[in-house]
């Protein structure tokens, strides 16, 4: 089995972060099918590399591989290849539901079970037909868990899940996640701040050590 096949998504001596604060500089790291998680403690960093993990942005050295070539060109040329999304970023004015059944136009292994799954166990029910704005930045992070974890996109990227849950929504989670360990059908990316001890991690990466 080649390299490539065992670690699909591949940093190869990429430069990231900001100069000061937590610069990662000449850094590599394979990602295999399942669950990794990017720990970085001090929050620099992480979400600079997602995106570059995303082929959102390009490396400023070295690259970053999709089974063994350029990310960003087969992103380009097919863009379900990844599940990203910022959760800082700016909401369309559509409702969750609205938003939902574009994901589902975009990823050809998107659930609709799984997403009506994910949202009634982050308690989105109630809320899947307001517009986003409406929504807390609890509420809208949810919606964008529930789709990630819905997806079925080969390579999903998710920053700080945790972030702005409420306790029963974050036992949830750890729930969802860890079922998502059973399975290796996907390369899925996890980065927060701290370790989450109550999911089984197929590999832990920290950043700045």
């Amino acid at each position: 089995m080649s390299e490539s096949t065992q670690m699909p998504l591949q940093a190869c001596s990429i430069d990231f972060g900001t100069p000061g604060y937590g610069r990662q500089e000449h850094w590599s790291a394979g990602f295999p099918p399942g669950l990794s998680l990017i720990v970085d403690a001090e929050g620099e960093a992480k979400t600079a590399l997602l995106r570059l993990l995303a082929g959102e942005t390009a490396p400023e050295t070295g690259a970053v591989l999709w089974q063994g070539s350029d990310l960003r060109a087969q992103v380009r040329s097919n863009p379900a290849l990844v599940f990203w999304r910022d959760p800082r970023a700016d909401w369309p004015d559509i409702s969750p539901v609205q938003w939902a059944r574009q994901q589902a136009m975009r990823y050809p292994d998107w659930s609709e079970t799984a997403w009506q799954a994910h949202a009634q166990g982050l308690g989105l029910q109630e809320h899947l037909h307001k517009e986003m704005f409406r929504l807390s930045t609890g509420g809208k992070r949810k919606v964008l868990l529930a789709a990630a974890l819905a997806s079925g996109a080969p390579l999903t990227l998710i920053d700080e899940p945790e972030a702005a849950l409420d306790a029963t929504s974050i036992r949830y989670l750890h729930r969802a996640l860890a079922e998502e360990a059973k399975h290796h059908q996907r390369v899925c990316v996890v980065a927060n701040f701290e370790e989450m001890p109550e999911v089984k991690w197929g590999q832990i990466v920290r950043l700045g050590v």
